[in-house]
């Protein structure tokens, strides 16, 4: 299975994205802004193609897996130079996000203000499962990160 993020749109705080499963739209993105020198917590991983695993470990599979029936563990995002523990989950805003990819029905225009999205948990729950049967089937599942906004 293929995820792709097509990043469209960026500011100083935010960056917003698509993305994409098999070739297919499937919600948005928000991530942190890019930054040339990392900044813990507040900055979008590189472009690039990675893995992704489940993480049946730590704070947010526990408070999802009490949230959501169909949890198995977080979708993490392996093997990302300099950032550890990565994952696709639900939020906002970039206070929601410290690295990670947050997905969403709806989206504003970042150029105005902060990157938000709308409709984040529906956007999960749909996504979710189709990554998790892949990855329950033995496929290998990669999410590519692609920057098409002027950073």
């Amino acid at each position: 299975m293929e995820l792709k993020v097509y990043r469209f749109s960026s500011n100083t705080q935010s960056t917003l994205g698509v993305l994409h499963i098999n070739q297919k739209f499937e919600c948005y993105t928000l991530e942190d802004q890019h930054q040339e020198k990392k900044i813990r917590g507040e900055t979008r991983i590189p472009a690039g193609t990675y893995e992704i695993k489940i993480r049946d470990i730590g704070g947010f599979h526990a408070r999802y897996k009490n949230r959501f029936s169909f949890h198995k563990g977080m979708l993490q995002v392996m093997d990302v130079p300099n950032f550890e523990y990565i994952l696709i989950h639900v939020g906002n805003n970039e206070d929601d996000t410290a690295g990670c990819l947050l997905v969403g029905n709806t989206c504003n225009n970042n150029k105005l203000e902060a990157g938000k999205l709308g409709g984040s948990t529906d956007a999960y729950k749909a996504m979710y499962p189709k990554v998790l049967e892949a990855l329950q089937a033995g496929e290998k599942v990669t999410i590519q990160y692609t920057d098409l906004d002027s950073k």
